[in-house]
């Protein structure tokens, strides 16, 4: 929890870390509203769907972009215009009049959220190096309070009158406090480095921590969409128990998060993924039993499996010395949204064909092979530590 207390007694670190909590506190905002969307505009589910893809891929096309960007104007200067991006964007969708205006503001949204997403990590990764800190992991879990609070503006749903004044409102709150954050972390930026080394060894390292990116989100993505479902039709929960899956994943990768920087001084970022692994294997395995309650507790089991493991991901790739920190945490992160996207698209087709037990028995397999990926590159750690000494 070392790593939650400097967030909380130091501005220059709450400072990110507010910028964290601020990207999901938006995206949830957004979210919560999304059914009194649909209604007044009179779309489809299928329209919604195309319009939350233009999101997600403006977000991945800012990742491409992003980088450059980074790297000539400073991940910390960067990190700030990628705030007043989201709030810009932020209130966008709830202005929209048709199908195309909303697909249209959510693609821009969706931009200003991978922009923001590249920098602020990229500017956390090269505070830890400049300060010697570790605080990767809790800041990620400001990300997941965040969607809390939003998720928790439901409840406000009644109480304004329209949902454009409730996002401005948030907005307006954001930007207030974001005046004074912004200055503490402006001026932080990678060294130049000079010479990019894309020898095979280098990319291929990068390229495994990407794999398991990728498997991880879309893990994420998976039970996000479709634990509902499982509970529902393998398990036959109650229905006001079929939400209970996704709550404890939640609330698990939330705590994990602020836990996650503790773990990684004791044991390294491999050996973080490799316990990380392990906690959501089992955890699957609850989730595989014909119990509600173990299959319940073995959701909550991967979320705090999953919870310590993206942000150490990034923590490893901020780390490349061959290539700044916000191509190689772009790179990972481009790999990941992919997953993202797609796991629910592939467990969706697989339940179609084969059943959503079969699924996360793949979910549970692949949760395996990147554990036996993240074993290995614990083992090559401990021989890089060796041959050193």
């Amino acid at each position: 929890m070392n790593s939650l207390r400097l967030i909380l007694t130091h501005k220059r670190y709450f400072a990110p870390a507010y910028a964290f909590l601020c990207l999901n506190f938006v995206y949830g905002t957004w979210a919560i509203y999304i059914p009194q969307i649909k209604d007044y505009l009179g779309i489809n589910k299928a329209e919604l769907g195309l319009a939350i893809f233009a999101m997600a891929l403006g977000s991945f096309i800012s990742l491409i972009i992003a980088p450059s960007i980074n790297d000539k104007l400073g991940c910390g200067k960067a990190t700030s215009y990628g705030i007043a991006a989201l709030c810009i964007f932020g209130a966008s969708p709830f202005l929209a009049t048709s199908f195309l205006a909303l697909s249209v503001t959510l693609f821009f949204l969706g931009m200003a959220q991978g922009f923001l997403d590249v920098s602020m990590n990229a500017t956390v990764a090269q505070m830890e190096k400049d300060d010697q800190v570790t605080l990767m992991a809790a800041m990620h879990g400001f990300f997941s309070l965040g969607g809390v609070v939003a998720g928790l503006g439901t409840f406000l749903i009644t109480f304004f009158d329209s949902a454009l004044l409730h996002i401005s409102l948030m907005i307006g709150l954001i930007i207030v406090f974001n005046l004074s954050l912004t200055r503490q972390y402006r001026d932080i930026a990678a060294p130049k480095t000079q010479k990019k080394d894309g020898s095979f060894s280098r990319l291929w390292s990068l390229m495994l921590i990407g794999m398991i990116c990728f498997v991880v989100m879309g893990s994420e993505g998976a039970i996000v969409d479709w634990s509902g479902l499982y509970l529902e039709e393998i398990i036959e929960a109650p229905e006001y128990l079929l939400g209970a899956g996704f709550l404890g994943f939640s609330v698990a990768m939330t705590l994990g998060r602020f836990f996650g920087d503790f773990l990684s001084d004791k044991l390294g970022s491999e050996g973080v993924l490799s316990l990380g692994t392990f906690v959501a294997f089992l955890g699957y395995l609850g989730v595989l039993q014909p119990n509600l309650n173990i299959s319940i507790a073995g959701f909550s089991a991967i979320g705090a499996g999953l919870s310590v493991m993206v942000p150490e991901l990034f923590r490893m790739a901020g780390r490349t010395k061959h290539m700044s920190p916000s191509r190689a945490i772009a790179m990972v992160a481009g790999l990941g949204y992919i997953g993202f996207l797609t796991g629910p698209v592939i467990l969706g087709f697989t339940a179609d064909f084969y059943g959503l037990r079969t699924s996360y028995y793949g979910l549970t397999a692949s949760i395996a092979l990147i554990g036996l990926i993240a074993l290995a590159l614990y083992f090559q750690a401990v021989k890089n530590k060796r041959d050193a000494a």
